[in-house]
């Protein structure tokens, strides 16, 4: 999460949607940046709304604007599960030796399997209650959301290519793709709502 103070400007980190590049990119500029632990990084709509967005806004006597990226819900899916294949993942949340197709049935399933527990873009940006984020870009057009940050902090952005998920097959069998959109439908909807 970065907190651009001067601009009144709050950037959320949604999981596997490049936050890790816009950070190392933009933390020189913000106020605050909290990059660890992960929970803290990658703090919800709802906890920002509750907590943090009220003292800042009590602190600055100004609203804030906020701001995040979502990842086209399966590719968004396809991006966890080749990062859970890295040497480096912890035993009982690794997707070594399992196809794409295993781990979105196990994502679908209630409850979700350890490996496939990585939860849901549109449980992160959604409130419990009041308003969401200002301003939710696509992922697949970071480029509209870098034009929008050069204008809001006046100044050329460019974006180091890291953690970056290792390449790997994301089939997906007809019946499993059906069910991915049946249990995923919020996400889906809430993406397409999205303006290219």
């Amino acid at each position: 999460m970065l907190v651009f103070w001067d601009e009144r400007l709050a950037f959320l980190a949604t999981p596997k949607t490049g936050s890790t590049a816009i950070a190392a990119a933009l933390e020189s500029l913000a106020a605050v940046s909290i990059q660890r632990p992960p929970l803290l990084k990658h703090t919800t709509v709802h906890r920002y709304r509750r907590f943090i967005g009220p003292y800042l806004e009590a602190a600055s006597k100004d609203t804030f604007t906020l701001v995040a990226l979502m990842r086209e819900p399966r590719d968004w899916l396809g991006s966890w599960y080749r990062f859970r294949q890295r040497d480096e993942t912890v035993a009982e949340n690794s997707t070594a030796g399992i196809s794409f197709d295993a781990f979105v049935q196990a994502w679908c399933q209630d409850p979700r399997p350890a490996f496939a527990d990585v939860g849901s873009q549109a449980r992160f940006l959604r409130p419990r209650q009041g308003v969401g984020v200002d301003r939710l870009f696509r992922y697949e057009e970071i480029d509209t959301f870098v034009h929008f940050l050069e204008d809001r902090l006046g100044c050329e952005i460019l974006l180091p290519r890291l953690n970056v998920s290792p390449p790997g097959a994301t089939d997906l069998s007809p019946a499993t793709e059906a069910r991915l959109r049946e249990v995923a439908a919020e996400d889906f909807d809430l993406y397409h709502t999205l303006l290219p």
